[in-house]
């Protein structure tokens, strides 16, 4: 059983479809052990909370710089014995230090259709407003295997949502959640937990289920 910890900072919607497909039975081979949020009243904290999830507080402000949060947040993983990483709406760049700690073993979902609309400053809100002022009619979700490049680490798994006449970023921002998000990183995370993921380079192979 895979020991995961989702890192957060906000609202935890993402985290909340994690702990849904779990309860559910879905999030195979995988159990969610620890939330770890970069704010101490993020409410994904009562989410975890409410699911009976240990919650930890790693404060950015706390740290003088990323790295020291970033190295502070690996100390706390490994004590925790986690042997995958889920970046759920965390704002803050990790250093090269986690990457070095959990190689191909740290999922981040992106609002976007990676290599659209990512990377630096590409986060939140500002990814919809983005794709809305440049007019695209396809828009949707990613989610990826985190490597030193924001948003640069191999592809998992998108899934494409409709832009619609008179979407604002947050109507777009909601049904790119629902339709995708929320779809996609349960089970890119179930994937992982059963071994079905293998990585070369920058491609992602999804392994047929072994039958019984």
């Amino acid at each position: 059983m895979v020991r995961i910890a989702v890192l957060v900072s906000g609202g935890g919607t993402n985290l909340q479809a994690l702990l849904d497909a779990q309860a559910r039975g879905t999030l195979q081979n995988g159990s969610i052990a620890a939330v770890l949020s970069s704010r101490p009243d993020a409410y994904a904290l009562e989410r975890a909370r409410a699911a009976g999830i240990p919650g930890y507080v790693v404060a950015r402000k706390d740290f003088p710089s990323n790295r020291e949060m970033t190295l502070a947040l690996v100390r706390q993983l490994k004590e925790l014995r986690i042997g995958l990483v889920v970046l759920a709406g965390f704002l803050h760049i990790l250093t090269e230090e986690m990457v070095q700690a959990y190689p191909n073993a740290i999922l981040n979902v992106h609002p976007a259709l990676i290599p659209s609309f990512c990377g630096a400053g590409y986060y939140g809100l500002h990814v919809h407003e983005r794709a809305l002022a440049y007019g695209v009619k396809i828009t949707g979700a990613t989610v990826h295997f985190v490597n030193e490049e924001p948003d640069g680490g191999p592809i998992v798994l998108q899934k494409a949502v409709q832009v619609l006449e008179g979407d604002t970023p947050e109507l777009l921002q909601r049904r790119v959640m629902e339709q995708a998000e929320w779809v996609i990183l349960p089970r890119a995370v179930s994937l992982f937990c059963q071994g079905r993921l293998r990585v070369e380079g920058r491609h992602v192979t999804i392994l047929e289920e072994e039958t019984p």
